[in-house]
């Protein structure tokens, strides 16, 4: 059974849109087509209301009262239609309003109707959709903010087995170091991994770095 896509855009780019309505369902075998569509933000709601869309695409550069608002407003409406970002431009913290507001992923506007398709399949399925390179970028904003809070309530003795681990050092070395058996060290280090609410000494080291604490 085909899966079919039903798409709202709100987007205030008629040639983006205009382009979206004839190409989608060329590229798609009939499989998405675009139901509705306005360039206000503050119709977001009631296009979304009377439509009911499987998707919806929201520009986030819009005139006042913008994007955001407009995925607030769509995710109100009609809460079970996931929202998907678009933008010219792929600015990270942007893009994390976007996905904080209720948006279910980021595409760029660059792509093609046939670029869009997979992902929008894949959105409609459930999945969050983001460019691999804005993932990337995403991830290590959101490591460097939490690094401080992660780390900033460890004791001394956590504190500086945590640099031995960042350092490299095996659990011998460190039992050496600390005059302790490799039996502690592996305690210790499990109950660190605890406290920092991570799964391995790789992001221990990683938390560590994006600390200073090295």
């Amino acid at each position: 059974m085909r899966t079919t896509i039903r798409v709202a855009i709100i987007d205030d780019h008629d040639l983006f849109v205009r382009g979206m309505e004839l190409l989608l369902p060329e590229v798609s075998n009939g499989r998405a087509t675009v139901v509705a569509s306005t360039g206000d933000a503050a119709y977001a709601a009631g296009i979304v209301r009377n439509t009911v869309p499987d998707l919806v695409l929201v520009d986030l550069h819009m005139p006042p009262p913008g994007g955001l608002h407009a995925i607030d407003a769509v995710r109100r409406a009609a809460p079970r239609s996931p929202v998907i970002a678009m933008s010219g431009d792929d600015d990270p913290a942007v893009v994390l309003a976007a996905l904080r507001t209720g948006a279910s992923g980021f595409l760029p506007k660059s792509s093609t109707a046939a670029d869009l398709l997979a992902p929008l399949l894949a959105a409609h399925q459930g999945w969050a959709v983001l460019p691999p390179r804005l993932l990337a970028a995403l991830v290590e904003k959101d490591q460097r903010r939490s690094a401080p809070a992660a780390t900033e309530s460890l004791g001394p003795d956590d504190r500086t087995l945590l640099r031995l681990i960042a350092n490299g050092s095996s659990t011998a070395e460190i039992a050496t170091r600390l005059h302790v058996s490799e039996r502690t060290v592996k305690r210790l280090t499990a109950t660190l991994l605890r406290k920092l609410r991570v799964s391995s000494r790789e992001a221990a080291a990683a938390l560590a770095g994006s600390a200073g604490l090295l």
